[in-house]
């Protein structure tokens, strides 16, 4: 990844998704940028960001136009994009542990744009930045496929956002830009711990998943790493587990039936 530059979005704190893939890829040379939303958010993410010798942070509002604009305006002013790493989700935490049914329409549209089609506004201004091609990768979770306590209206974003990816990688695939994501199990992340029972959900993958391992940010950030360099050339519109293969399993192991 030397020589390679990119927007990284969605680092809340040390223990982020977003941060250990941002880690794996200054590891491996890359130079990066940062998104962070509101000044609290970006104090966290100016130290991470100077350790890995950044000095592009950028407030951003994905569901503001104006702020997503200046955003990118800025970036074209840094240079060309090989990759975008898009860790953004949210959800009321209320809705995340009740019924689905129960889902408000106003928490639905907030829940669909944030965690949605804010990677179609994103890679939309990319992609112009993207001169040389380059990757954008987003994350999500077994809950879009498979119904998972709690997660509600995030599963229905998150297979949204897993559509999103093949049709994203099909309209950029002949300029180059590979659309994938990244979907983990588990992890223990500001994000996570926002979903109901998420320590009960935590200890199930890791007891019943054929590697009786939760991922780690290491795995997660190693996979990012393949994802967006040259071994990930011709790997586009993909769902990658990275999640101790729990997503293979139909039922818990039999000693835990």
């Amino acid at each position: 990844m030397t020589g390679k530059r990119g927007l990284v979005m969605g680092v809340a704190n040390d223990r982020s998704i977003a941060w250990g893939i941002a880690r794996a890829l200054h590891g491996a040379g890359a130079e990066m940028a940062f998104t962070y939303q509101g000044e609290a958010f970006g104090k966290r993410v100016q130290p991470l960001a100077e350790s890995v010798g950044s000095d592009v942070l950028l407030d951003v509002d994905v569901t503001d136009d104006a702020s997503l604009d200046a955003a990118f305006e800025r970036l074209a002013r840094w240079g060309r994009l090989d990759f975008v790493i898009h860790a953004v989700a949210f959800s009321d935490k209320a809705e995340l542990t009740g019924r689905f049914v129960d889902t408000s329409r106003a928490n639905f549209k907030h829940s669909l744009d944030i965690s949605c089609y804010s990677l179609i506004e994103i890679a939309r201004r990319a992609k112009p930045l993207m001169t040389e091609g380059g990757t954008i990768l987003t994350l999500t979770f077994q809950g879009s496929q498979r119904v998972t306590p709690f997660y509600n209206v995030m599963g229905v974003a998150k297979a949204a956002l897993e559509s999103s990816v093949r049709y994203l990688a099909s309209d950029l695939g002949p300029e180059g830009i590979r659309v994938n994501a990244v979907s983990p199990g588990p992890m223990k992340t500001l994000a996570g711990a926002a979903i109901g029972g998420a320590r009960k959900t935590y200890r199930h993958t890791e007891a019943n998943a054929p590697l009786r391992a939760n991922a780690t940010l290491e795995a997660v950030g190693g996979t990012a790493l393949w994802l967006c360099s040259e071994a990930g050339a011709c790997t586009t519109g993909e769902i990658v587990h990275v999640d101790g293969g729990f997503h293979v399993m139909g039922m818990p192991v039999s000693e835990n039936l």
